[in-house]
């Protein structure tokens, strides 16, 4: 274990700098602990604290710039993509960009605070063409203000660091362990989140060709779109009406028969927000509901018609 503080006391500024970074780029590293730590270490002369704040801006601001050029460059893709490699269940990344959409660049101030979010703002405000100036100024001082804090309470809770440390270098090889069982734990629980989550969506869907034989066919099924206002933007599946899951609140909710045929399809790639909206339709009584199967990508990528498309 000494080795470990060892490498803290020596490498203290590149490691917070290398920490922040990794985790401001999606790895479910938490960099908070390493700068408290560091912080209580600084309070004995070993690091410069306006030197760590520097290198923990610096590394997020890396990172955010990375995930603002992103989605400048590739748009609502970017979002889709990290709902596929996030440990977070879909409906985070939805409820995060729906907060950057209401807030703008000023939810940035808080971003880093929330886990997984801070990637997903960045990323929506290149998307929706936050000036480049406007973006780095409230992400710096977001970054400021998390990191600080962090940096705070290791120098009012120095002490109680130190002792920490001073246990765990005790304990030697077992000090060790338990810092690795705690980060392996932390990951494990992100993962097992996600699989309870999704296994709560396991509703019999519709494919996208069995819907657009629907259409041609006549049949008049009530499609309902569920993305947020940012997606919609794309087009949408003609004859779609757009629906916030906040209006889900009694059996009128849907204009439509209980016994109607009801589709719901959303951009999620595991169909989430579309699944969860349905699990509520079933619930007051509409006995029809499908979720459409690989949303609004799968039905693009079949080559079927969007409408209202405003780019």
């Amino acid at each position: 274990m000494q080795w470990l503080v060892n490498v803290i006391e020596q490498h203290g500024l590149g490691l917070v700098f290398l920490n922040v970074l990794i985790e401001q780029l999606g790895a479910p590293i938490p960099a908070y602990p390493t700068l408290v730590v560091t912080s209580a270490l600084a309070q004995g002369g070993r690091f410069s604290l306006p030197g760590l704040l520097a290198l923990a801006v610096l590394g997020a601001l890396i990172a955010d710039i990375l995930w603002f050029y992103a989605g400048r460059r590739y748009g609502r893709r970017v979002m889709a993509t990290m709902c596929r490699i996030s440990l977070s269940p879909d409906s985070c990344v939805r409820q995060t960009e729906a907060v950057y959409l209401r807030w703008g660049a000023r939810s940035l101030l808080v971003a880093k605070f929330i886990p997984g979010f801070a990637s997903v703002a960045s990323a929506m405000a290149g998307a929706l063409g936050t000036s480049m100036r406007r973006f780095v100024w409230f992400d710096m001082l977001g970054a400021a203000i998390w990191a600080g804090s962090a940096l705070l309470l290791g120098s009012l809770f120095s002490s109680a660091v130190g002792e920490l440390l001073e246990t765990l270098e005790a304990l030697g090889r077992w000090g060790l362990l338990i810092l690795g069982v705690a980060l392996a734990l932390f990951v494990a629980r992100k993962a097992w989140q996600r699989h309870v989550f999704l296994k709560t969506l396991k509703l019999a869907r519709i494919s996208v060709d069995e819907l657009y034989e629907l259409i041609q066919a006549g049949a008049q099924p009530l499609i309902l779109d569920v993305r947020n206002e940012f997606y919609r933007a794309e087009g949408r599946i003609p004859g779609a009406v757009a629906l916030d899951e906040k209006d889900l609140q009694g059996p009128g909710c849907v204009a439509a028969e209980h016994g109607h045929e009801v589709v719901v399809y959303c951009s999620c790639p595991n169909d989430a927000s579309a699944a969860r909206v349905a699990q509520r339709l079933k619930s007051l009584g509409y006995t029809r509901v499908r979720p459409l199967s690989g949303g609004i990508d799968a039905w693009v990528q079949a080559g079927h018609p969007l409408e209202g498309a405003d780019d």
